[in-house]
């Protein structure tokens, strides 16, 4: 038996699941990898949403997304993870102008995410400073604002955003059980849904597991994060079931977010409350939205650690009274 079919044996044990499997039979993991196993397998039985349940809620999604593009005059609305955050945060930044620009600190995630995605297909040992310099390569390659910034680095830019995802890269390798092909692991997993009118919802994964089998709920939404957890993590993930539900009409099984710093998971089973609250959230971030920019009614500014890096905090007295709370000086840098 080769180390592959080996590694199979742990997560697909079944056609259709993370079953459990002869221990004698499976390779030696670590307990970290084998806590995380644990976490992801199917514990009962197949799970399979009502198919009015489903019908239901993509028809709900159908009729929200033509009201908001009635209201919107046909103003094109792209609903992501990130326009659903800033709508239900503070709704003065919402409005301000895209300011983002990425940095070393802010691109390890996808430099990242793209070594850990050729690890899988890696012929032979993966070694993470190889996955990561052949990810900046290509990445370096790709005509985006991603390729633009790799290929523009300075040396000593490129040096701390290569050890960054290094890190990140070695803790994956290290703490996450070894992917097999069987379970058809897609990395950077990109989803759109686009009903009539000028609404659609798009996300993109890290990592989704799991084989289509009809009706059964079979895969499992993975997002690897660093830093401490928060509510919005899984705002983010039930926002992925969501869009994979209403796409494919098959829900996913289990949501997931792998913090790389402290190995540990945050696992959530999907079920249809959590759908709904999905779906509730979508529709409260359109029509605020609507009412912001169309109907030009007063944004609500609500505090947070996100003040911080929010281009309007020199001019933000409720952003600076914020943080001085949380800092020892309270000055933030700003001296006036």
């Amino acid at each position: 038996m080769t180390q592959r079919d080996r590694n199979d044996l742990h997560w697909c044990a079944s056609p259709r699941s993370l079953d459990s499997i002869p221990v004698d039979q499976a390779p030696e993991l670590t307990p970290t990898q084998q806590r995380l196993l644990d976490q992801l397998r199917r514990d009962g039985e197949p799970l399979v949403f009502d198919a009015a349940f489903i019908d239901d809620l993509v028809a709900r999604a159908q009729a929200i997304a033509n009201e908001a593009s009635a209201r919107l005059g046909g103003e094109r609305l792209v609903v992501s993870k990130n326009f659903l955050s800033q709508v239900h945060g503070c709704e003065a930044k919402h409005l301000l102008p895209d300011s983002f620009e990425w940095t070393p600190a802010n691109a390890r995630g996808f430099v990242s995410h793209k070594a850990i995605e050729l690890g899988a297909h890696w012929q032979g040992e993966p070694v993470p400073e190889a996955l990561v310099d052949e990810a900046l390569a290509r990445l370096a390659d790709q005509p985006s604002h991603q390729g633009d910034f790799i290929a523009g680095l300075t040396d000593a830019d490129r040096a701390e955003l290569r050890g960054g995802a290094v890190e990140r890269v070695t803790r994956f390798l290290q703490d996450f059980p070894p992917l097999p092909a069987r379970a058809q692991p897609l990395f950077e997993a990109r989803t759109r849904w686009t009903p009539p009118g000028c609404i659609e919802l798009v996300g993109k994964t890290d990592l989704v597991i799991g084989r289509p089998d009809g009706r059964i709920s079979t895969k499992l939404v993975i997002d690897f994060k660093t830093g401490w957890p928060s509510p919005a993590h899984r705002h983010d993930l039930r926002f992925y079931a969501l869009l994979e539900t209403v796409v494919r009409r098959v829900p996913p099984r289990r949501l997931v977010t792998f913090y790389l710093d402290s190995s540990e998971a945050d696992v959530e089973d999907v079920t249809p409350s959590v759908l709904e609250a999905a779906l509730a959230r979508v529709e409260g971030a359109v029509v605020r939205h609507a009412e912001l920019t169309v109907e030009q009614q007063p944004p609500v500014k609500r505090v947070g650690s996100a003040c911080r890096w929010c281009p309007a905090l020199p001019t933000c007295d409720d952003g600076r009274r914020h943080l001085a709370v949380l800092d020892d000086d309270g000055s933030q840098g700003f001296d006036g």
